[in-house]
């Protein structure tokens, strides 16, 4: 298993809000992590800095061997749990951090399956022979209505609200994260990423940079390229493993 990544601020960002890991705990078992922080100037790269340290080091501390996939998503919502705690505590020790919270999406690679978590509208996409498949749904006002009919999903990718998020790690006292469990097989590839890159690309697209790059190394910096070529408005975070 290969893993890369990178985080870019964008092309109209000062700040990066955006926080990312990716960690091998074996041959066959690995952890990947996006949060995209929001909560203002001071704060955003706060929650989600805070969000990704805690809860890489809840999983690596409960890493054993043998460990199912049932086992690894227990994992990930205590990981999960205690991320939120953190950064929801760290919220009420100064003003310039009231309200922050942050994304997040995290998937724990054991052997072929990938156990994935999330909240919020970061993402996770599977990039197989056959396609590409979006495997996680976003928490938003606009997936919202999607769901109800109210919006197609052309019209949601223009609507005024599309970065209204309806979860966060860190607002509340608690937070609920939805799990996936995805099957995987040699070649297929596992991509992680905020906003900043779903959000002006195509899944199409994003399925022939993976497919028809030379060299998958240079993925995540392909993709990067595009987004920053179509004005980058918000910051950039990929994480991609390769299995």
């Amino acid at each position: 298993m290969q893993l890369w990544g990178l985080t870019d601020p964008g092309n109209l960002r000062e700040q990066n809000q955006d926080s990312y890991a990716m960690v091998s705990f074996s041959r066959d078992r690995s952890l990947m992590i996006v949060c995209d922080g929001m909560g203002g100037a001071k704060s955003g790269n706060v929650a989600s800095s805070l969000a990704v340290d805690v809860f890489t080091d809840e999983v690596r501390r409960c890493q054993r061997p043998g460990m199912t996939p049932e086992r690894g998503a227990e994992v990930l919502r205590g990981a999960l749990e205690l991320a939120n705690k953190a950064v929801f505590e760290q919220a009420q020790v100064s003003d310039d951090f009231t309200g922050m919270g942050t994304t997040l999406v995290a998937a724990l690679i054991i052997r072929d399956t990938a156990v994935i978590i999330n909240v919020g509208d970061s993402r996770a996409y599977l990039f197989t022979a056959e396609g590409v498949q979006l495997l996680t749904t976003d928490h938003s006002i606009v997936e919202f209505m999607v769901q109800r009919g109210e919006l197609t999903q052309e019209q949601a990718k223009n609507h005024p609200g599309k970065n209204v998020i309806t979860r966060a790690v860190g607002t509340e006292p608690s937070v609920e994260g939805d799990i996936y469990l995805q099957k995987l097989h040699r070649d297929d590839c596992l991509l992680l990423c905020s906003d900043g890159l779903s959000n002006v690309m195509a899944d199409q697209e994003m399925l022939f940079e993976v497919a028809h790059g030379v060299r998958k190394s240079d993925c995540c910096q392909r993709l990067l390229r595009i987004a920053k070529n179509r004005g980058a408005p918000d910051n950039v975070t990929v994480a991609m493993a390769l299995v």
